[in-house]
């Protein structure tokens, strides 16, 4: 692939092979404002790629060298996701500057660069995963607008369109053994999501989370009956 070299100083060793990939968005108003910062030293961010609109894509941190990308973060019960993770910065306003589509030209360079990416290492489509997945408490991205449908079509990443279940939707507040499958559910899938029977503020943004990745068209932290049949569906893919 042809990459732009944009190198950035603000990363350290890796003490495993990378064994997944986060995306995220950058949430900045331009790219080149986003690109300064992950390669400006004092900022003390930065990401392996970033993916511009136009589809061209920046190589700033090798993939043996582990990027500041993450942030306090978990999957499956790995807690330094930035020292098992690639991340690849994807340009878009965010919800701050004025979030929208992704154009055409850059998902085709995002399958692409994942494509080749999993060419040189073992990464399962469950470890596929964005930023607020492994970090519902703090982060939004990629966000609702992301295609992830398209991605795992390409075959990167998990999709499900299961029929829809019936029963009552639990949302904060609410107690009991419903919630504690839902919680024991979500921490199989890989969130951080200790199961307690107590939907709380942050199983709500766990849900949250979930649904911004897999029932995008609403996302209201509430576990109804297609949120929890979509979650149900996931893990029987997992086998």
């Amino acid at each position: 692939m042809d990459f732009i070299d944009a190198p950035s100083p603000n990363f350290d060793l890796r003490k495993m092979p990378p064994d997944m990939i986060v995306l995220h968005y950058t949430g900045m108003q331009t790219g080149e404002g986003a690109l300064a910062r992950l390669c400006d030293a004092s900022a003390k961010v930065s990401s392996h790629y970033l993916v511009e609109e136009d589809g061209r894509i920046f190589l700033l941190v090798p993939e043996e060298r582990r990027a500041w990308h993450a942030g306090i973060s978990f999957w499956k019960g790995d807690t330094d996701i930035n020292g098992r993770s690639i991340g690849i910065e994807i340009v878009n306003p965010g919800h701050e500057w004025g979030y929208r589509a992704f154009p055409k030209a850059q998902i085709t360079a995002v399958i692409t660069l994942i494509t080749d990416i999993r060419s040189r290492w073992m990464i399962d489509s469950s470890r596929i995963v964005g930023h607020s997945d492994v970090a519902p408490d703090r982060k939004d991205d990629p966000g609702e607008l992301f295609p992830w449908k398209a991605l795992a079509e390409a075959g990167h990443g998990l999709w499900v369109e299961p029929p829809t279940a019936p029963g009552a939707p639990l949302s904060e507040g609410a107690e009991g053994a419903g919630v504690f499958a839902l919680q024991a559910g979500l921490t199989r899938l890989g969130y951080d999501c200790a199961p307690s029977g107590t939907f709380d503020a942050h199983t709500t943004s766990v849900v949250r989370a979930f649904q911004r990745h897999w029932r995008q068209k609403a996302f209201d932290g509430i576990a109804d009956g297609e949120t929890r049949a979509r979650l149900i569906a996931l893990l029987r893919a997992l086998g």
